[in-house]
């Protein structure tokens, strides 16, 4: 866990646009039901947030303005309303988001099953969205070019459900566990009649 003098978030970042969008990350998360409301359709980074008891082996460092909040995974949108309204409110095959969740929670008994890739189940993409309703929160930073920021806010955060663009010392393997189950829960027909 981050200490007050190792906090990322205190040090000044590089990439123009970046030191704003930290600024709003790092704001106040607001709940589901008013951010989707609020979210524009313009392109900018997001980040969600939920206290330590969710997902408590996972640490991420705390929000500036909440500190009893801790970051889980930060990621960047052309639209920011369609992309959380669209995929991580909605559809586990578009969103790595959710699908990670879905693996980190396989013990709630998450159920899968193939399309064109593994999907969860309608029941259970309706359970896990009202479990990320209860659960996370979300704060978000309008800017142009957000692939730049979001490369170097990964960098710098650690967010531990991001896998790519973090430093390999920082991976959970915990995330990457989940991927794999999640990934390999369902598979298409014909490979199932050939194993």
């Amino acid at each position: 866990m981050n200490t007050p003098e190792s906090d990322p978030t205190t040090s000044a970042p590089t990439r123009p646009g970046a030191t704003e969008a930290l600024r709003l990350l790092s704001g106040a998360p607001v709940g589901l039901d008013v951010a989707v409301k609020r979210l524009s359709r313009g392109s900018g980074v997001y980040a969600w947030w939920a206290a330590p008891s969710t997902l408590p082996e996972l640490p991420g460092p705390p929000n500036g303005n909440v500190p009893s909040l801790r970051l889980l995974y930060l990621g960047r949108a052309t639209s920011l309303r369609g992309r959380i309204l669209r995929n991580h409110l909605r559809r586990s095959g578009s969103s790595m988001l959710r699908r990670t969740l879905a693996g980190l929670l396989a013990s709630e008994g998450y159920r899968t099953t193939w399309t064109d890739r593994v999907v969860l189940v309608p029941e259970d993409e309706a359970r896990l969205t009202a479990w990320m309703y209860r659960h996370l929160c979300l704060t978000w930073a309008e800017d142009p070019e957000p692939a730049t920021i979001e490369t170097e806010l990964v960098r710098r955060l650690h967010p531990p459900l991001n896998v790519h663009g973090v430093d390999p010392e920082h991976v959970q393997a915990a995330v990457v566990a989940a991927k794999d189950a999640y990934n390999t829960s369902s598979r298409p027909a014909e490979a199932m009649r050939m194993s």
